[in-house]
């Protein structure tokens, strides 16, 4: 099978568990202070990690919930089985799933889909970046006046306090700034114009991966550093490619 059409099927199914279970009470495997686990989120990413091996019995899957398959696959799957755990807990339909594969540590396909809008990003390496099978493009605005910039915080009081001040400064200068609770739909954000950046202290890889491919392909920039304080942990900025931040 077509690593993108397992892709967006496996996102598609794991969507559908998520609708079955939206507004419905949920197990808490941990209450924390700025984030929430599920039982969910793992049940969720055990879906998607035994469609992918069904196929490729040989890959490696890296994702939030943990590590399967072969750890020493030049192929590996990057899943984000829930990105905004804490919106879905408290019954805000803003929420996705993120699944990525890279091969020789080079995103190929990127997946996000947001299950109850029902809408589907998908993006091969040197392909098209679609919204439900239509082309989309990175906006053109250039000055943070004219933008709507979204500013993550993550969840430690060191992203915490080093975020504030640059929301801070951007909130004054920008159209309007939001933090909306799921990095991955971010980034689709910024690939599909709605958003004309994404700024955050602190992600993983699995937050972003599908993105970086969608914004890239939609003519945006992403631009992350690993933290030396956290490791496996970046920073990100992904613009429309052309604003002056």
């Amino acid at each position: 099978m077509d690593p993108l059409d397992l892709a967006v099927a496996a996102a598609q199914a794991a969507g559908k568990l998520l609708r079955s279970h939206f507004g419905s009470p949920l197990n808490v495997d941990a209450m924390e202070t700025h984030d929430i686990k599920l039982e969910l989120d793992v049940q969720t990413q055990t879906l998607i990690t035994q469609m992918i091996l069904d196929h490729f019995h040989d890959h490696a899957i890296y994702g939030e919930e943990g590590l399967a398959g072969n750890q020493s696959s030049p192929n590996q799957w990057i899943l984000d089985p829930i990105d905004g755990t804490v919106n879905f807990f408290y019954g805000i339909p803003h929420f996705c799933i993120s699944i990525a594969m890279r091969e020789h540590g080079q995103l190929q396909v990127g997946v996000i889909y947001d299950p109850i809008r029902d809408e589907m990003w998908q993006v091969r390496k040197g392909g098209p970046p679609l919204l439900n099978g239509k082309p989309i493009a990175a906006s053109k605005r250039t000055a943070v006046s004219d933008s709507i910039l979204s500013v993550g915080f993550s969840k430690t009081k060191t992203t915490i306090d080093s975020g504030l001040p640059l929301f801070a400064d951007l909130v004054y200068r920008a159209r309007k700034c939001r933090m909306m609770g799921s990095a991955a739909l971010d980034m689709a954000y910024v690939a599909s114009g709605r958003l004309d950046a994404y700024i955050e202290q602190s992600v993983s890889l699995w937050d972003v991966a599908a993105g970086i491919l969608l914004v890239e392909a939609a003519g945006g920039s992403v631009k992350m550093e690993p933290r030396s304080d956290m490791p496996d942990k970046f920073s990100v900025v992904a613009t429309n490619g052309v604003l002056q931040l």
